[in-house]
C-alpha cells in the first residue's frame, strides 16, 4: 500500500471533525508556529482569522474603547431648538482627539430633503447627542460608555449618527458590545452603507432595533428592502429573536461578517441570521445611529421621550478598497470564499506569515498570534526540524475555533 493509500485509510476512522482537520493538513503547508497562541500587536499580524459558521481573512484591525474615559463623561442637556442642534459644538475633548477624528466623523444632517413618505416628524442630527457617559450600573463592568440619544422635543426630534470617515471598509467583520434602552418609538442602528442616485445602486448590510418590537426581537436587512413601486423585497429581511432569553436592554456583542457571498449575524457568537440576497459588493462607510421621524416603521416618541444606544466598545476587522489585493489565502478551490488580504505580511506565494485571532484573545482589543511562519524554526541538537510544533500547535487552534476546549 503507497503512503497515501494508508493515510487515506487512517483518516476515513477518525471522527468527522478530526479526520477534516487531519485532511487539511494532509492538503495544505501547515504553518510553522509560536508554541502557543500568545498575546501580540497589530503590527507583529500579518492577517486576521475569524470564528464562527465561516471562517474569513482580514488584512486589518480596529478598536474603540469607550470604557475608561472618566475625564470626559457628561450627559448634556437637549437643545430645543432645531437649527442649533446642528450647530452644536462637540460635547467633550474626546471627539476632537485623533483616536477618534482619524476614524469617525458625526452627523448633524437633517431630514428636510429627501424625507421618507410616512414621516411625521421633522429630524435633526446633533453632535450635542453623542457623548461618553458615566456608568450607572449596580454593578458596573466599566467606569463609563459612549452613547447616542434620541429624543422627541416639541416639535422635532433631534437624533445622533456617527459614520466612519473611510468609505473603502470593502468586507468587515465589526462587533459592538452595546445595548438599547429607552422609550418606544426609535430606532437604534448599526451598518454599512454606500449611497447612489438610484435607490437599486444603494448597498447596505443593517442591524436595526425597534424599540416598540419585543425586546428580543432585531431586524437584519441587505438593504434596498422594496423597490421603487413600493414593492417588498422579503429575501433581503431576516428577522431573529436573541438567543438565551436576552433581550435588547442587555449588553451583549452584536457583530456583523460581510463577506462577498453573504452577511452573517452574530449574538454573543451565535449566529441569528444571514442574508445572501444582495450581498454589498464595494466599498463602504460603517454608521451607528439613534433616530426617529415619527413614520410607521420607526413609530412616534411621546414629547419628551428619549431613547438611547450605549456602546462599551466598537471593534472591526476589515479589507480596505485602498489595498494591493494579492492571493487569497488558500490556492485551492474548496478555499475560494476565504478573503483577499493586502501584500504586507505575506509570503511568495499569497499566504500570510504571520495569522492573528480578536476572538481567541484574553484581553478585548489585543489580538492573539495563532501561528507565525516567520518565526524562527526550531531544531533539535542533531539539527533536524522539531516538525510536531506547528502539527500541535495547529491542532491547539483548530479545536479551540470549534469549541472543542472551550
Amino acid at each position: 500500500m503507497t503512503r497515501g493509500g494508508a493515510l487515506k485509510k487512517l483518516i476515513m476512522r477518525l471522527p468527522t471533525s478530526l479526520s477534516s482537520f487531519v485532511l487539511l493538513l494532509a492538503t495544505t503547508s501547515v504553518p510553522l508556529a509560536t508554541a502557543a497562541p500568545s498575546l501580540t500587536q497589530d503590527s507583529q499580524c500579518g492577517c486576521y482569522l475569524t470564528n464562527g459558521t465561516e471562517a474569513g481573512y482580514f488584512s486589518k484591525h480596529q478598536f474603540f474603547d469607550f470604557r475608561n474615559l472618566a475625564q470626559h463623561a457628561g450627559v448634556p442637556a437637549a437643545i430645543t431648538d432645531f437649527d442649533e442642534n446642528a450647530e452644536a459644538k462637540k460635547t467633550s475633548q474626546y471627539f476632537e482627539s485623533p483616536e477618534w477624528k482619524d476614524a469617525w466623523m458625526i452627523g448633524s444632517w437633517n431630514n428636510s430633503v429627501g424625507q421618507r413618505n410616512d414621516s411625521s416628524v421633522k429630524m435633526v442630527n446633533s453632535p450635542n447627542n453623542v457623548y461618553i457617559e458615566a456608568n450607572g450600573d449596580p454593578h458596573p463592568a466599566s467606569k463609563t460608555w459612549l452613547t447616542l440619544r434620541t429624543q422627541r422635543l416639541a416639535d422635532f426630534q433631534t437624533a445622533a449618527e456617527i459614520e466612519s470617515v473611510s468609505m473603502r471598509y470593502q468586507f468587515v467583520s465589526m462587533r459592538m458590545l452595546a445595548r438599547t434602552v429607552g422609550a418606544s418609538g426609535a430606532i437604534t442602528a448599526m451598518f454599512t452603507y454606500r449611497g447612489g442616485q438610484n435607490l437599486a445602486d444603494v448597498q447596505e448590510s443593517d442591524l436595526e432595533v425597534r424599540t416598540m418590537d419585543p425586546r428580543g426581537l432585531i431586524h437584519y436587512t441587505n438593504q434596498p428592502s422594496y423597490t421603487d413601486d413600493g414593492m417588498t423585497k422579503t429575501e433581503a429581511t431576516a428577522n431573529a429573536t436573541m438567543p438565551d432569553g436576552l433581550e435588547w436592554t442587555d449588553w451583549a456583542v452584536h457583530r456583523l461578517d460581510w463577506t462577498p457571498t453573504k452577511t452573517r449575524w452574530y449574538v454573543n457568537d451565535h449566529q441569528v441570521a444571514q442574508i445572501s440576497f444582495q450581498t454589498p459588493r464595494d466599498g463602504s462607510k460603517i454608521i451607528l445611529n439613534a433616530w426617529s421621524d415619527g413614520g410607521e416603521w420607526t413609530g412616534n416618541m411621546s414629547r419628551n421621550d428619549a431613547a438611547y444606544l450605549q456602546v462599551q466598545w466598537f471593534e472591526i476587522l476589515y479589507n480596505s478598497t485602498t489595498e494591493a489585493v494579492a492571493a487569497t489565502m488558500s490556492r485551492r478551490r474548496e478555499d475560494a470564499h476565504l478573503l483577499p488580504i493586502q501584500r504586507r505580511g505575506q509570503q511568495q506565494d499569497g499566504t500570510c506569515k504571520a495569522v492573528c485571532s480578536i476572538d481567541q484573545t484574553t484581553t478585548q482589543g489585543q489580538p492573539m498570534m495563532l501561528w507565525n511562519n516567520s518565526a524562527q524554526v526550531l531544531t533539535s541538537r542533531g539539527g533536524s526540524l522539531l516538525s510536531l510544533v506547528p502539527w500541535i500547535t495547529a491542532m491547539v487552534v483548530f479545536f479551540m475555533s470549534t469549541g472543542f476546549m472551550a
